[in-house]
């Protein structure tokens, strides 16, 4: 006898087959039986379709928003600026966020996507409305200055890197719930949550990478020969990616015991912070920025370098892939700008005065008198 939805599953099973077996599946469209499946290069964002212009120096860092709607950069300065992904993928400005004294140094998105957080570099934290662009919050330490910022998956804490070594979690009213200092012997610069809440990864050395568990209070370690400079967890939580000061970016699987299984070259990195992402469906693609001014997407299972993406004219700092588009793709650079990233068949219609049109169809969107607001941090602090 035929087992029952026999018939259903080897559907599913010959779907999946040509799903692993497309090289550069990176597809939105669903798969069909009446055809062989195959993604072209086609499918990669390779086409500069935006040259965002808000900021007014180096652009260090950016970020999409958790549903893909909106992206929040930070820049030398002083400002951080979130912009709305249209309905036609083309971004708008919609707040410029000013108060801090020092440069932002990034960003982060709280689970809902309804607030940001922004850090100055060794200063403040501040807590925004990202409807309103309103401050909500200022979050400091006496004598301490904050160099990263984080949510609780929950959205109900943030967290913080300082430059005493030490990783602090505050609610949101800016009461210190916990202060973690370990096995750090270095600024905590990065650091990454699971989504359970239960494992906190942060540098904890220059070569070195701890992860910490708050139910067991188990610390593991990766160690790097070379200095880290960044790194960035996968969307499942069982990968961590590490952007290395030897021009190298290596792929951790952390589910059980850390375990390095791919590394990644080509990108150039000689003083300045470079970060990747993954990226794509599945996230099957590594992207990183670059001193060359160019942006690098690797295939993940491979290693390969499939694209070189070039139009920037300082380096590349930070890129950030649309965890709902994986055609969208935004780098921010030194040029003070931030490039989004499409397929290269799109088009990109011109909507809003504000915006002009470059050559070979790129269009420069949010200079000084674009659309948007201009917003003062005023919110309440907390020590």
């Amino acid at each position: 006898m035929v087992p029952e939805r026999r018939l259903e599953n080897l559907v599913e099973q010959a779907l999946t087959v040509q799903r692993e077996a497309c090289y550069l599946h990176n597809s939105v469209d669903g798969l069909s039986l009446y055809i062989d499946h195959h993604c072209g290069r086609d499918q990669i964002p390779s086409q500069a379709l935006q040259v965002l212009c808000a900021h007014r120096d180096e652009v260090w860092f950016l970020q999409f928003s958790n549903n893909g709607k909106y992206l929040a950069s930070a820049s030398n300065d002083k400002t951080a600026v979130i912009w709305k992904v249209d309905e036609d993928g083309e971004l708008l400005l919609k707040h410029t966020l000013t108060g801090h004294e020092k440069p932002v140094m990034m960003v982060a998105w709280s689970p809902d996507d309804c607030q940001l957080l922004t850090c100055g570099m060794e200063e403040v934290i501040r807590r925004w409305d990202v409807e309103s662009g309103e401050c909500i919050h200022v979050y400091e330490k006496s004598g301490v200055g904050l160099l990263s910022c984080g949510w609780f998956p929950d959205g109900k804490q943030i967290l913080s890197g300082l430059n005493d070594q030490s990783l602090c979690l505050w609610d949101l009213d800016g009461k210190q719930a916990d202060c973690w200092e370990g096995q750090r012997s270095t600024k905590t610069s990065d650091f990454a949550v699971s989504k359970d809440g239960k494992l906190i990864i942060s540098t904890s050395r220059d070569s070195a990478i701890l992860l910490f568990n708050r139910d067991t209070k188990q610390e593991r370690l990766i160690e790097e020969e070379h200095t880290v400079t960044s790194f960035s967890l996968s969307e499942d939580g069982d990968f961590l990616l590490v952007n290395l000061i030897n021009e190298q970016i290596h792929l951790w699987n952390i589910r059980t015991d850390p375990i390095r299984v791919k590394r990644y070259t080509g990108h150039k990195r000689s003083r300045f912070v470079i970060r990747s992402c993954f990226g794509g469906s599945e996230q099957a693609f590594i992207a990183s920025g670059s001193e060359d001014a160019k942006v690098y997407i690797w295939h993940r299972a491979s290693g390969d370098v499939i694209e070189t993406l070039s139009g920037h004219s300082g380096a590349v700092n930070c890129v950030s892939w649309n965890p709902t588009n994986p055609h969208m793709l935004a780098s921010a650079s030194d040029d003070h700008t931030i490039r989004i990233w499409g397929l290269k068949k799109a088009t990109v219609k011109r909507r809003d005065a504000g915006s002009s049109s470059g050559s070979n169809g790129i269009h420069m969107n949010g200079s000084a008198n674009g659309n948007g607001f201009v917003h003062q941090c005023n919110g309440s602090r907390s020590k």
